[in-house]
C-alpha cells in the first residue's frame, strides 16, 4: 500500500492531480485506490490537499496514516504536511521554485521540478503545472505506468485542453527521466 498526499493552494489543480493518479491505478493498473480531499472555504488561493491510497489489495481504511509520498506545490503545504511523511522511507515530489524542502530526515528522497515555469514557458499558461507535476511524479515514482497515467489525464481533463495537458504530462515525464533516471 502506498499513501500519497498531494498539496498546494486551491487553483493549482491539486484535486485533479489526485484524481489522475487514483484513476490510473484503479482503472488502468487493476489496483485499488481511494481519494479524500480537503480545502479551505475560500477555495482558490487557500490551502488544499488530497489523499490518495494505492494498493494491490482492498483498502480497509481510506485515510492516510503516514504518507509514503508527499507531492507539494507550495511552501505552506510542505510545512503543514511534511511532518506526516515517513521519515525512514518517504519521498517528496515538489515544485522547486515554490518549495524549499527543509528539516527532512536524511532517509527521505526529494525530487524537484520547476513545474510552473515549464508550464508557462512551454504552454503559455501556468494552469498546466499540475499535469506537469503528475508526469514528473509518474517518472520518478514508477507507481503507475506512463500509459496508464496518460489515459487517466485524457479521460479527466476538458476535451478542448487534452492536447496541452498531454504536452504538459510529457514535459514533466521527460524532466523526471532526464534528471532522475
Amino acid at each position: 500500500m502506498t499513501e500519497i498526499r498531494i498539496s498546494g493552494y486551491g487553483g493549482q489543480g491539486v484535486i485533479l492531480s489526485a484524481m489522475v493518479i487514483g484513476k490510473a491505478a484503479a482503472l488502468y493498473e487493476n489496483k485499488y485506490s481511494s481519494l479524500a480531499q480537503a480545502f479551505g472555504p475560500e477555495a482558490r488561493g487557500s490551502s488544499c490537499s488530497a489523499q490518495v491510497i494505492v494498493s494491490d489489495e482492498k483498502i480497509l481504511y481510506p485515510y492516510l496514516v503516514n504518507s509514503d509520498i508527499l507531492i507539494t506545490m507550495s511552501q505552506e503545504a510542505f510545512r503543514k504536511f511534511s511532518p506526516e511523511l515517513k521519515s525512514d522511507s518517504g519521498i517528496v515530489v515538489y515544485e522547486s521554485e515554490l518549495v524549499k524542502p527543509e528539516g527532512l530526515s536524511a532517509n527521505v528522497k526529494t525530487f524537484g521540478i520547476p513545474a510552473t515555469r515549464i508550464a508557462e514557458e512551454q504552454l503559455g499558461k501556468n494552469i498546466y503545472l499540475n499535469i506537469v507535476m503528475v508526469g514528473f511524479f509518474t517518472a520518478v515514482s514508477k507507481l503507475v505506468s506512463e500509459e496508464s497515467a496518460k489515459k487517466s489525464v485524457q479521460s479527466l481533463v476538458p476535451e478542448h485542453t487534452i492536447e496541452n495537458n498531454m504536452k504538459a504530462f510529457d514535459l514533466g515525464y521527460a524532466y523526471g527521466k532526464k534528471h532522475y533516471a
